[in-house]
């Protein structure tokens, strides 16, 4: 059996046992994203943007739609670690199902509505039907069309307009040993009205080490004037395959903040789009990968500037031991009309071992004449004067290269706008890198 047609057999059980209980307008559009991966399969190194990303491994694996049934139930205790702050409301999802036992949403505060999808379907239809998969394309995008065609499980964000909540929302997607072998498809959505200024963290993570497929899509809409703080945490399982696809659609004057933390999965792979649609309105994407081992970490960035006067900011910094591989492709693109574009990308890369290796390829595709961008990448190893510096004042070789490791991490986490998030993020790393305790 082809590898396209194991899902296309899976989708014909999930439509006929339930899978096609959604809205009408749903059940078209996961029918046109099935043909649609049907057609295109699996993208591979001959497709430009998965040139240095080998699917292979994902698309060889029989992989079947995560169940339920059977697995053993998770205490709340089990999830201390991933959780930033207990009171923030949160929405947990084990093995690509909604756990209400273990989610609190008491704290969204006014204005803001947290709920899962299945909720969603009949409490918010019309947010549903006009903004979701209508910001997220699926045509020539396999594993967008894969989620689209199961999307049946993710959290809905409603952000009402001029509200400010004191506290993010914290969506946490928890595999265990019972998703070996199992596919997730989930799919958020999120839509700040408005003026509206609010947070939103997305954390994946595994207890155990199993083996399974995380596809995940989440659209974002903002409003005039609206603001989100959105933060994607990708600590999977050493044995995992993560693709995550966050796709942006921002009116006049709104900001996207977002960062992305990798450093679980066997292979892993963070594609973030943002379309400026509205005068004024600016993007600053930043993240931070760090791997080892023979760990494989992609990131896909692309911003379009569709209006004048705006802005785009980008750092993204990477950490490559062993013999992992990184991948960055950063994509700014400006319009004809965009003119007084102000861009800047920038891609930098610590490489710890003779073995390990970087892709980078940050890009400017500029059709306006009136602007302002720039791009570039770096990579490179310790700096050898600074640790001279640090041992000739009595600190050990190897305590050196991790400090200097660490500081080179901590610039680009202090860029993150939630203090708890930031925190957490420096104890990781600082831990990693310096054997200090989280």
């Amino acid at each position: 059996m082809s590898t396209t047609a194991r899902y296309v057999e899976q989708f014909a059980a999930f439509s006929a046992n339930g899978g096609g209980t959604a809205p009408a307008w749903l059940r078209e559009v996961r029918r046109a994203a099935i043909s649609e991966f049907e057609s295109i399969g699996f993208p591979t190194p001959k497709d430009e943007d998965w040139h240095f990303t080998n699917a292979a491994p994902i698309a060889e694996t029989e992989f079947r739609l995560k169940k339920a049934a059977g697995a053993k139930p998770i205490g709340a205790a089990e999830l201390t670690a991933f959780r930033f702050i207990a009171a923030w409301p949160t929405l947990v999802f084990v093995n690509g199902r909604y756990a209400p036992e273990l989610s609190d949403i008491s704290h969204a505060g006014a204005g803001v509505r947290v709920m899962e999808l299945h909720r969603a379907w009949r409490e918010e239809s019309a947010l549903l039907e006009r903004y979701l998969t209508r910001i997220a394309s699926y045509g020539e995008r396999a594993f967008t069309a894969l989620n689209t065609a199961f999307a049946h499980e993710g959290a809905v964000i409603h952000i009402a307009a001029d509200a400010a909540p004191a506290q993010p929302v914290h969506l946490l997607f928890v595999s265990t040993d019972a998703a070996e072998d199992g596919h997730a498809e989930l799919r958020n959505l999120i839509v700040a009205e408005h003026g509206a200024n609010a947070g939103v963290i997305e954390s994946y993570v595994a207890l155990g080490s199993p083996r399974y497929l995380t596809n995940a899509v989440t659209e974002i809409h903002l409003g005039e004037g609206a603001t989100l703080r959105h933060v994607k945490v990708q600590r999977e399982s050493d044995r995992a395959f993560h693709v995550h696809t966050v796709e942006a659609a921002q009116e006049k004057d709104s900001h996207l903040q977002s960062f992305s933390f990798a450093s679980g999965a066997a292979l892993s792979r963070t594609n973030i789009y943002t379309v400026l649609g509205g005068p004024g309105s600016g993007a600053t994407l930043n993240g931070l990968y760090m791997v080892g081992g023979e760990q494989h970490v992609d990131h896909q960035t692309r911003i379009e500037h569709a209006a004048p006067n705006c802005f785009s900011r980008e750092l993204y910094k990477g950490i490559l031991d062993g013999a992992s591989h990184g991948v960055f492709n950063g994509k700014v693109y400006v319009r004809p009309e965009a003119q007084k574009t102000d861009g800047k990308q920038t891609n930098a890369n610590l490489l710890l071992s003779e073995r390990a290796r970087i892709d980078t390829k940050p890009q400017l595709e500029i059709f306006a004449d009136d602007v302002k961008c720039t791009h570039g990448a770096t990579v490179g190893r310790l700096d050898q004067m600074a640790l001279f510096y640090l041992e000739s004042r009595g600190i050990g070789a190897e305590l050196a290269k991790r400090l200097l490791t660490y500081a080179f991490a901590a610039d680009v986490l202090e860029t993150i706008d939630i203090a708890a998030v930031r925190m957490s993020l420096e104890a990781l790393s600082l831990a990693r890198f310096a054997g200090a305790g989280v």
